[in-house]
């Protein structure tokens, strides 16, 4: 099933501000939170496709992605476990990534059984793991080809991986016991006085750091972390449609984060392997085609390179040079798959640098012929003519 507009879920204007877009969320996840929809397993999922447009048009850089180029540019149709954004977010994710907006509505605890306490006091969800990972960065080379077609690359990543002593750690970094600063709950309030009255806030345990536990026996091979720096194999399904410049993200594939936090994503830079032939100009390609004057002159059919193999192309008799000629769909497809762009090839007539004596004199007698004197009509489009030609003006 294709997936819904990010706006349409929310339920606001493509121009919508940042605060016009958390109030909507507000809305939209009261609706359908689970504690008021038990056993509804399409309000489940309406609650984390809200919580998916959220976490994509309340980010500048996802949004401006997925402006541009759709779910494709932020995670792709197929959601989860993929480029971009929040398909597959769990229930934990969603509280992780957004407690402080259900702490505001909610004002209940998230017990290890889901959430409860839904109007009721008690302050902001409960954070279960440690410190999440940083993001990484890659850059990956494309050729034409492969951004025509997409393509499945295999990289090597150096990062923090969850430490795989098993006996010592067991992803929490060793034994522990519930922290007293936070009672276990990872988190901390504290009581101020403003003009406006008392106003309580909450934030992370600087104890335990948001874990509700303390270390009391380290895992000797991570030091209490409950991650290590190693290495990994990480497959990149590339989308056809990519371009230069464009970034992709792997949600959890950047480094582990402490003692079971989250971790970061992995970040993909696109970056452009030039072609032997061929010029990208957005989803068009160019190929300027050379031909001797005889052949533009009488026509002649002509073998051109494109992203695909070779094409057949008939050159017209009385072709002017400059002309330029179109190979409809040869060239990119759209990020969003709207549509595939052209080949353009740009005709240049060969002027010989030397002539011997033969070829002299049969120029000769061809110089004042009638055919060959310049001689164009009102229909011969100019130079400026074929560049507004060229770029759709």
């Amino acid at each position: 099933m294709a997936k819904r507009d990010y706006y349409e879920i929310l339920g606001v204007s493509k121009d919508a501000p940042k605060d016009v877009i958390k109030k909507a969320y507000r809305k939209v996840a009261l609706k359908f939170h689970p504690d008021r929809n038990p056993d509804n397993k399409e309000a489940e999922e309406s609650f984390k496709e809200a919580a998916e447009a959220y976490e994509i048009l309340s980010d500048e850089q996802k949004r401006a992605r997925y402006d541009r180029f759709g779910h494709q540019g932020v995670g792709g149709p197929g959601g989860g476990g993929g480029f971009g954004g929040g398909g597959g977010m769990s229930m934990d994710d969603i509280m992780d990534n957004f407690g402080d907006i259900f702490g505001d509505i909610f004002g209940g605890g998230r017990s290890s059984g889901g959430f409860s306490g839904f109007g009721g006091g008690g302050g902001r969800a409960r954070r279960q793991t440690g410190n999440r990972g940083s993001n990484l960065r890659v850059r990956v080379k494309l050729n034409l080809e492969e951004m025509a077609k997409g393509a499945k690359k295999t990289i090597k990543v150096k990062k923090y991986v969850p430490c795989t002593d098993t006996a010592q750690c067991n992803g929490k970094g060793g034994e522990g016991s519930t922290c007293t600063t936070c009672r276990g709950s990872g988190y901390v309030q504290k009581i101020s006085n403003t003009i406006l009255g008392q106003m309580q806030t909450t934030s992370t345990c600087p104890n335990c750091q948001g874990s509700g536990q303390m270390i009391t026996n380290k895992c000797t091979t991570c030091g209490g972390t409950a991650r290590i720096y190693d290495q990994e194999t990480i497959t990149l399904e590339i989308p056809a449609g990519v371009t230069e410049g464009v970034q992709l993200t792997m949600t959890g594939k950047g480094n582990a984060g402490e003692r079971g936090g989250r971790a970061g994503d992995l970040i993909i830079l696109v970056e452009e392997i030039e072609h032997e032939h061929l010029i990208r100009d957005g989803h068009n390609v160019i190929y300027k085609l050379f031909i001797s004057f005889p052949d533009a002159a009488m026509g002649t059919e002509v073998h051109v390179p494109t992203i695909t193999g070779k094409a057949k192309m008939k050159i017209p008799a009385g072709t002017q040079g400059g002309k330029i000629l179109r190979l409809k769909g040869k060239g990119l497809p759209s990020l969003n798959s709207y549509g595939t762009g052209d080949q353009l090839v740009e005709i240049n007539v060969w002027t010989p640098k030397s002539l011997n004596d033969e070829e002299r004199k049969l120029l000769e007698k061809l110089k004042d012929s009638e055919n060959f004197t310049p001689n164009p009509s009102k229909k011969e489009k100019g130079f400026f003519e074929k560049v507004k030609d060229y770029f759709g003006a």
